[in-house]
């Protein structure tokens, strides 16, 4: 009985979480309506199905699904090697902006604030606030 009851909390609080970007985007002259934030099926709208597949990518390789292998054979799934590939024409597409682009650190603005409005992709690295850091994982390990 809770459990359809956790996904209306969740978008509540995501939806709250838009309009206070009007706190952000008012400087730049840009509202963002309480009433204009609308939950939509992706299903009925082809852009947005393109973004839920180059999302999905991206999550898949963050979260390192691109390792996983098919649990009766040593090889990964069709679906696999299609994100896969989709993920890295998707890096190869974003360092031809970026050249030294890390997809676990965001985008900066390079000391113009601007940027954040002009860069044609900006790149967001989402860090929950109980996370920790473990720097004896990093390549850079001392």
């Amino acid at each position: 009985m809770i459990n359809y009851l956790i996904p209306k909390r969740k978008n509540k609080e995501f939806k709250g979480y838009i309009y206070a970007l009007n706190d952000i985007f008012c400087i730049n002259n840009v509202h963002i309506y309480n009433e204009d934030i609308a939950e939509v099926d992706s299903k009925n709208h082809v852009i947005l199905q393109c973004m839920d597949i180059i999302l999905g990518a991206m999550n898949f390789k963050l979260n390192n699904m691109d390792k996983e292998k098919m649990p009766d054979s040593n090889r990964c799934g069709k679906r696999t090697i299609a994100k896969e590939k989709l993920y890295k024409n998707i890096l190869k597409n974003i360092k031809t902006i970026y050249p030294n682009f890390n997809i676990g650190v965001s985008t900066s603005y390079r000391n113009d604030i601007t940027n954040n409005w002009k860069d044609p992709y900006r790149h967001w690295c989402f860090k929950s606030k109980n996370s920790i850091f473990d720097s004896s994982l990093t390549k850079r390990t001392k």
